[in-house]
């Protein structure tokens, strides 16, 4: 029996899914499955003609063999290191102990005060850094000795660091937001604007749970007292760095005065890498901790360029089976209102995340469900009169966009994949994995509130770049 090409994108997606549950690393299960369904889909062309299969074998080989050079080389994709680079440079220049020691000076009297300070700082650290498990790595190291030195729950401790962790996903500068960028042709400038908010809306919100926790009990998080107004003001110069970093970038990504922009994102992802180098070099940075700031830069931007290139071979085969086009009319079809089939979609990539990591899960499914979304809303040219979710077609790839990352930041805390529970846990020998999961159980809720809320009021995300024009 011979099938068409969209039977043949939903068997390869099968067994892409039964190689990641088994598995596989997304970026191998990708590019596996990718390259077979391309020789799949080539060979059915020609009728399964056994005299043509090394035909379909070169095409299929030749044509993924493309994908890594023309997708990658983008300059949008520039950034991810440069920010990587800028969050490792600062943690060995200091900038992060410094910037928790101002949040714990300022914010440790309040219920739960060092989670808080922890939170706050972490937020901060995510505005340089743009990688949730290198901040996870960093916090796990400074934050997590702090809390258990005065009482804190260690279970409770672990899970703040790693909870905080996930905001470095949505806070500019944010890998994962370049990447939805680039897999959905959106601007990357305001698509960084966006994430400003809703980030700072995150951080409120799990203060806000750590607060109510410490109040109903006592002993998780006890308050610290005895710093006065003097020591309070002199941790400020320290946390300085940080935000003149943060203010390079953003005037290289929108001018706030007015007029264009100073610089390209990626200009203002370099200068600040530069800028935080000098700091560090002044600090009396060694060759060594330059030398490990370079090193783990360099792996952390290889395993999310390698996700890249296996998913993306996926995707090219996706286009070849018309699976984006078939799941469109597929999803507009379905007798419910868009606002429930964009729940459903949320729900899903909840279930998803228990099993894939954030970046090679947005890869997979963004080809396909992006194109759905869209067309829920009317389409990427509708006006905001007539579109479903009342926003124009860029104002809705935006706004989707924060939904879907902020999905992602919630799959890197959930079980059994969360990848910045493992983080933590090897950071720190004296808990286990199982401690951190336990630990940021609470934040599930935390997240869903701030997930429900951003649905219901889309001005919290289009705020900035509405500004932007």
């Amino acid at each position: 029996m011979t099938m068409d090409s969209i039977e043949i994108g939903l068997w390869v997606t099968g067994g892409l899914l039964v190689t990641v549950l088994l598995g596989m690393r997304v970026a191998f299960a990708a590019a596996f499955a990718g390259l077979v369904g391309l020789i799949w889909i080539f060979w059915a062309k020609k009728g399964y003609d056994p005299e043509d299969f090394g035909w379909a074998l070169t095409v299929a080989v030749k044509t993924a063999g493309q994908v890594p050079h023309s997708k990658v080389a983008s300059q949008a994709l520039s950034l991810i290191p440069t920010f990587i680079l800028i969050g490792y440079l600062a943690y060995y220049a200091g900038l992060t102990r410094a910037l928790f020691e101002a949040a714990k000076r300022w914010m440790a009297w309040v219920p739960g005060g060092l989670a808080v300070s922890t939170v706050f700082a972490t937020a901060g650290f995510a505005a340089v850094s743009g990688a949730s498990v290198a901040t996870s790595a960093v916090f796990a190291r400074i934050a997590i000795p702090e809390m258990l030195a005065i009482g804190y729950n260690k279970r409770f401790a672990a899970g703040v660091v790693a909870a905080a962790g996930t905001l470095a996903s949505l806070i500019p500068p944010s890998a994962i937001l370049v990447i939805y960028a680039i897999i959905v042709e959106q601007d990357v400038g305001k698509l960084l604007l966006a994430g400003f908010v809703p980030g700072a809306f995150s951080a409120v919100i799990y203060v806000a749970l750590i607060v109510g926790i410490a109040v109903v009990f006592k002993s998780v998080g006890p308050p610290v007292t005895g710093f006065t107004w003097r020591q309070r003001f002199a941790a400020l110069p320290g946390a300085l760095p940080i935000v003149f970093v943060v203010v390079i970038i953003i005037f290289f990504v929108y001018n706030p005065f007015g007029g264009d922009a100073w610089g390209t994102p990626t200009e203002g992802g370099a200068l600040g890498a530069f800028v935080v180098f000098c700091m560090a070099v002044l600090r009396g940075m060694k060759w060594a901790e330059f030398k490990s700031a370079l090193l783990e830069t360099a792996k952390l931007t290889v395993m999310i360029f390698t996700i890249i290139w296996g998913v993306l071979i996926y995707v090219r085969f996706l286009g070849f089976a018309d699976l984006p086009g078939a799941f469109s009319d597929w999803i507009t079809s379905l007798a419910m209102s868009p606002m429930l089939i964009l729940i459903c979609i949320l729900l899903a990539y909840a279930v998803l995340g228990m099993f894939m990591d954030a970046i090679g899960m947005l890869l997979l499914t963004l080809p396909v469900v992006y194109p759905a979304v869209m067309a829920l809303n009317g389409g990427e040219a509708v006006n905001a009169v007539d579109s479903a979710f009342g926003m124009s077609g860029p104002m809705c790839a935006i706004w989707f966009g924060i939904l879907v990352v902020k999905m992602a930041e919630f799959c890197l805390i959930t079980p059994p994949i969360g990848l910045n529970c493992f983080v933590v846990a090897g950071v720190r020998p004296d808990l286990s994995v199982q401690d951190v999961f336990r630990g940021v159980t609470p934040f599930f809720i935390a997240d869903a509130v701030t997930i429900g809320l951003l649905v219901a009021f889309p001005g919290i995300v289009l705020w900035l770049p509405s500004l932007a024009g």
